[in-house]
Order: C-alpha cells, then structure tokens, then sequence
C-alpha cells in the first residue's frame, strides 16, 4: 500500500466536521485538514483535535486554494499518493483506501456518482445536474477524456504526477484546471462509482455564483485560461509529455 496523505478543506462545516473525521480517521493514518478561513466555531472544533494536521489560511481564499495548499504539503512530506474528500458528509470515508489503492496503475482516480447508471438522479438539484453534464461533456469533446463526473472531489492523486501541475484557479472551478493539464501531461485518469448523496440542495456558491447561467460561464472561462497557460512556457513540456494534438487544443 503506497504511503498516502488523506486531505480534507474545510470551510465554515461545524455542523459536519467533528463526525466525518471521526470517520476518515478510522481509514486513514495520515490526514491533513486545511482550514480555509472558517468562522462559524469550524477552526476552534478542530484544534482540540490530536489526530489530525492542521493548516490554517488566516482569510478564506477559495477551495482551490485550500487544496492547492494541501498538494503543496504532500509533496514536500515525501507521500506517494492524496486522497482529498470533502467535509460534507457527502463521501463514504471506507472508500478511501480504495481510491488510494487505484493509484498503483493510474495517476488520478476520480470518484463518479454518475458512472453507475442504475442511481437514481432525482435528488440531485437541476441546474447542478444539468451544468456537471454540460461541463463535464465540454471537457470530453475539448480533451478527449472520458469523464463522466467533472466536479466529484473525492479523489486519488499520486504526489508525483501533482508535482508536474501548476495549479492557480483558488475557486470552484479549480477541478477544470486540474483537468485541463491532466490532459495536458497525458496522465493516466480513471473514474471509480461513489455513492450519489446530497445532504445540502441549497448549499451556496458565493455570491453571483449562486446563478447557474455566471457560474457556467466562471467554469468555461477557467476551462479557457488553462488551456491559454497550457501554450506559456511555464507549463510547456517536453513533446512525448504532450497531448496528441487531435485530443488536446494545447498544441
């Protein structure tokens, strides 16, 4: 089993926090909780733990960030692999070592709730379900994935094919980017079926974000940015690393 870091951004979840990693921590060793700026009680709940690392971002910076925080530390810590799972009650934490596990024959696992046809969709919101969809069938026919859930952040990574991106998107969106230079650097992706829950319908976005058509266009602008920053220097590698060109617009 590779040594394996599981990560956990946490923003204002006092309702949640306390009993999902009581969970995670039954499946995991080794677990890092980034603190993106909470102020609902989130932040105190998590100090009086001592089973967990805790990395603290003094202002709320952005889901992105809180992760791009924590793939910073695993790769500096040496670990062969990150686990990242949210702190909403949405994901099974026995399914951890799974995702871990899958990392042995690809670069990224990513957690699906529509790879099974057989679960039902209708608790799902229909704006979130209809711009996953939408996303999700852009980034395919953009990259020549074959996705079928975009945003699902239950997630494997290997720490090493992390260290070839270089992620800047501090929001939502952050997925997209990480996908775009997924591509990019040809890294091997597999999809594995997670469990459909929503526990929160109304959970807000941000602001406008909260508005299906903005927060469309946010995810394609992103999608668009990373493919530019694909072309800068600063993410340029090597020929056999690229993309083929019939795949990836970055050539």
């Amino acid at each position: 089993m590779p040594r394996f870091l599981t990560v956990l951004p946490v923003y204002n979840e006092a309702q949640h926090v306390t009993s999902v990693l009581d969970q995670v921590v039954h499946y995991a060793t080794d677990v890092l909780v980034v603190d993106d700026g909470s102020n609902d009680g989130s932040t105190e709940i998590l100090a009086k733990r001592d089973d967990i690392n805790l990395l603290l971002h003094s202002t709320n910076r952005g889901y992105g960030a809180a992760l791009k925080t924590a793939f910073d530390y695993a790769i500096i810590q040496r670990y062969d692999v990150v686990v990242t799972i949210d702190c909403d009650g949405q994901h099974e934490p026995q399914r951890i070592l799974k995702l871990a596990a899958g990392c042995r024959d690809a670069d990224i696992v990513s957690g699906s709730r529509y790879l099974q046809q057989e679960q039902s969709i209708e608790q799902v919101p229909a704006e979130r379900l209809h711009i996953n969809r939408q996303i999700t069938a852009e980034l395919n026919d953009l990259l020549g994935l074959q996705l079928t859930d975009a945003f699902c952040g239950f997630k494997a990574y290997r720490t090493h094919s992390l260290a070839q991106l270089n992620l800047t998107e501090t929001g939502y969106a952050m997925p997209l980017e990480l996908w775009v230079q997924a591509a990019w650097h040809k890294l091997r992706v597999t999809e594995v079926p997670v469990p459909l829950i929503y526990l929160d319908e109304e959970r807000s976005f941000g602001g406008s974000l909260d508005a299906a058509e903005v927060r469309l266009e946010y995810y394609r602008e992103v999608i668009n940015r990373a493919v530019q920053a694909c072309k800068e220097p600063t993410i340029s590698s090597t020929p056999d690393q690229r993309c083929d060109s019939q795949l990836c617009p970055c050539l």
